[in-house]
């Protein structure tokens, strides 16, 4: 009878472990999955931040905020060489502390993670010791992890996180934060060609406009306001026949003297730029095409009554009746005309793709065409 007792409770025994131990399997499955929940959440956030945010420098520091909260981070740090010096990109550690936070690449102890590729972590036992970069702060970080981060195999700067706790990361899964770090440097990867295009925004010297470029990066803040935009693409159609009947100088006055009188009938609030050569693009932020025809076949109508002379501003010729009773003429004046052609932007979609749609349908119309079109 003891026999078959313990027999019994053997077997029992046996089964509870091999319940906890599928228990625990399964909650393990459940963290790994919660974890990659969490993971994909953050990388969609990361994605996000990416249409709803302008400038380069601005989703970097999105980013590093969804990191702060999403993980629960103390200190978060992203430092970016951008050619010429290191430069802290997003941070939420005082400022004067980022002097020190922007040098980490020349502490020896964070040098061999540079050349292996790996994090680094270090901390202190007690709160009278200071960690290795550490110049003049003792209470703020006591331990930290600091990634390298790497785009082709080219060393771009780094990430790190602090913690005010001695031996705050000793247990923590530094394969969470190896992902959070390479969707940092898929975020960094995506902005490449925004900064880019960032340091190609010129002032154009004939019109006092920004260029293109602009209408990628800081005028798409202004555009993204909106769920819907009106893009209007104009052209100088006689240009060239201005330049052979007259001058390449007179040509210049009229690009200047058209531009000028855009610029100065528009809103403040719309992206106005010159596009390439005698092209240009006004940017109707919030505003639907049937809003801003009429507008603009005004606009058409003043500029294309105007008498440019390169004596004079865009006065009406004169007739000047001299002493000896003889009509004498002005100079010849040159009148623009021009061809406009408009489409609907829709917040998140691709500005770069429209606007080519509509530089090739002006660009294949007829020089004798002078229209307002919506396509």
């Amino acid at each position: 009878m003891t026999m078959v007792i313990i027999i019994v409770l053997v077997i029992v025994v046996v089964s509870l472990v091999i319940y906890n131990v599928s228990i625990y399997k399964k909650l393990q499955s459940y963290n790994n999955l919660s974890q990659k929940v969490v993971n994909l959440n953050v990388l969609q956030d990361f994605m996000n931040t990416i249409g709803e945010v302008s400038t380069v420098d601005q989703k970097i520091e999105k980013i590093n905020e969804i990191l702060i909260e999403r993980y629960e981070i103390k200190y978060s740090t992203i430092v970016v060489f951008d050619g010429t010096e290191y430069k802290i990109k997003a941070s939420n550690v005082d400022r004067k502390h980022w002097e020190a936070l922007k040098k980490l690449q020349e502490v020896e102890i964070f040098k061999d993670s540079i050349s292996t590729a790996t994090p680094k972590y270090v901390t202190v036992n007690n709160e009278k010791e200071r960690l290795p970069y550490q110049q003049m702060e003792f209470g703020r970080a006591k331990s930290a992890i600091f990634f390298p981060l790497y785009i082709d195999n080219v060393y771009i700067g780094y990430w790190i996180i602090e913690s005010g706790v001695p031996h705050d990361f000793d247990n923590v899964d530094t394969t969470i934060f190896e992902i959070v770090r390479e969707n940092i440097i898929t975020v960094l990867k995506t902005t490449v060609h925004q900064r880019t295009l960032e340091s190609l925004v010129r002032t154009d010297l004939f019109t006092g406009l920004n260029s293109a470029e602009y209408l990628y990066s800081e005028g798409k803040k202004q555009i993204e306001k909106y769920t819907i935009s009106t893009v209007c693409m104009f052209r100088i159609t006689n240009i060239e026949k201005i330049n052979q009947e007259f001058s390449r100088e007179m040509g210049n006055k009229v690009i200047t003297e058209v531009a000028r009188y855009v610029e100065e009938n528009i809103s403040k609030e719309y992206v106005f730029v010159r596009y390439m050569g005698p092209k240009f693009v006004i940017v109707f932020s919030g505003l639907e095409n049937e809003g801003v025809a009429e507008f603009l076949n005004d606009i058409k109508i003043a500029i294309e009554n105007m008498k440019i002379r390169l004596t004079d501003d865009t006065e009406p010729e004169k007739i000047v009746i001299s002493k000896t009773k003889k009509k004498v003429k002005e100079k010849p004046a040159a009148t623009p005309k021009l061809n406009f052609v408009l489409s609907t932007y829709y917040k998140g979609t691709g500005l770069e793709e429209l606007l080519k749609k509509l530089e090739e349908y002006i660009d294949s119309a007829d020089k004798s065409e002078s229209e307002i079109n919506n396509i």
